[in-house]
Parts: C-alpha cells; structure tokens; sequence
C-alpha cells in the first residue's frame, strides 16, 4: 500500500499557510478544514509551520484549528501549543539587529524594512505596506533608534538589492531565507527554520520525520521536504519542492491538501 494512502506509516502532518493551505483569497476552504478535522480524529498530529505571526492565525483560521493545532510561527521562532503547554521564543540579538539595520541603511538606498518583536510589528516609514505584503494591517510606527535596541523575532526586507554582499556579512550571523519570488527577505536567529522547529517538536511528542507528512509551495518549506519522509509539494510551489517532493498536488486554489489527505482518512 502507498504510504499516501496508508494512515499507520503518518506520525504527523506538517502545513505551511500562503500559498499551501490558504487560497489566493487567504481563506482555508471547507474541504481542507474538514479533512484536517478528520485527522486530528485519527491521533495524528497537526503542525501549522508558517512564516506569519500569531496575529495571523486568528485572522485566517476558524478557532476549531486553532484549538488542536501546534504552532510554528516566523519560519520557527516562535513555538506554541497551550495543551501541550509549548511557548518558545528565539530572538535575533538587539547587537545584531543594530548592525543589520546600519547595514541596510548606508548599503541598500532603497530598503524597507521592519521587524516582528514577539507578535508585535514596528517600523520607522509611514507606507502602506498592504500594497505590496500579504498583510491587513501596517505596522506600529517608531523611531529608528528605538528598533535598533530591540531583540527581533524576525527581520523583513523588501526587495533587498544586494542579496549576495549581505549573505556574506550576515550569513554566519543570522538565518537568511528569500521568499515571495526573492522581493522578500526574512531574517531569524541564526540556526532557526522551520525545520529547526519540527525536528524540536518530533523528539517532544515522539514523532518520526521520516513518518511526518509536510506540505509546502516556496523556499522557506525547502528544508522541511529535505528532513520530512513525506513530501508534499503543491503544484503552484517553486520548482525546487517540485524536484524532491514525493508527490505533487493541486494547486492552494484546488483544495490540493485535502486531496491528499482525504486518502489517509478513507
């Protein structure tokens, strides 16, 4: 039998948000939600592994997700289940936040950056940043002297020129992850990523990575497809998932999670 379709070789299912379990309307279909249900009903666990803060979580998804649900936010800095009582933060250093900030300022004329503090998010421009990001809100406004002093969850850069220069200066400083076709780089502790996160969670809750079942569409789910036994690349993801996926859906937009996971229930 096809471990696709065969529910005792699954510890755990592994999904990410954009682009995966969210449609272009940002909204989680029916079918995908029920689907979910129906395996958190069977004794497998779900892990929602996304870039987005928690205050995301309670604009898209319905309470009886949030409710079962174990979750990775910022790419993996940021760790929470109430039940199983999981809340672990990990910081970038304010030292180095200060130095990426001076960076961006003498070195990319064009930046725009902001940074997540623990679910809340700054930044020093009045710009609407609903017109380019995947959010409903702009960011609390403060001076740059006082985003420099802080110990960032999570640092954004849109559209970064010089992706390269600050690879080099920063590399072996911080996690360095470009996503959203490379306009968006999002930078975490060193050593933090999603799959930082699961491989946590799978020794505390006594799951197999090759039994983890993970479902993803862009380059910030590339090291859960590389760690995960069970890949699941959606068909609107990058070719890179593509590559080394086990299978392919359908698109976030053709409910491609539920038609992978509506085989593990039947």
């Amino acid at each position: 039998m096809s471990v696709l379709k065969d529910r005792n070789k699954v510890d755990a299912i592994v999904l990410d948000l954009d682009g995966t379990l969210l449609n272009s309307n940002k909204m989680i279909s029916k079918r995908n939600l029920d689907s979910i249900l129906e395996i958190h009903k069977l004794g497998i666990p779900i892990i929602i592994a996304t870039a987005r803060p928690p205050r995301a979580i309670k604009e898209f998804l319905p309470k009886e997700l949030q409710e079962i649900a174990v979750f990775v936010y910022y790419n993996g800095a940021l760790i929470v289940n109430q039940q199983l009582q999981i809340d672990e933060h990990y910081s970038i250093k304010s030292t180095i936040n200060e130095q990426i900030i001076e960076y961006l300022i003498s070195n990319e004329p064009d930046h725009l950056f902001s940074i997540e503090v623990n679910d809340t998010w700054y930044s020093y421009k009045e710009i609407d940043y609903r017109s380019f990001m995947k959010v409903s809100k702009n960011p609390e406004i403060i001076e740059i002297v006082e985003i420099k002093l802080k110990s960032p969850t999570k640092i954004l850069v849109s559209h970064l020129k010089n992706i390269e220069d600050f690879n080099k200066k920063f590399g072996d400083k911080v996690n360095v992850i470009n996503t959203d076709s490379n306009q968006l780089t999002q930078i975490m502790k060193l050593g933090i990523s999603k799959e930082s996160a699961i491989t946590n969670l799978a020794e505390r809750l006594d799951i197999s990575l090759e039994k983890t079942m993970v479902f993803g569409d862009d380059f910030n789910d590339l090291g859960l497809f590389k760690i995960c036994g069970i890949p699941i690349a959606m068909d609107n993801s990058i070719d890179e998932l593509k590559s080394i996926a086990k299978k392919i859906t359908t698109s976030n937009d053709e409910d491609g999670v539920a038609n992978i996971l509506e085989t593990l229930c039947n």
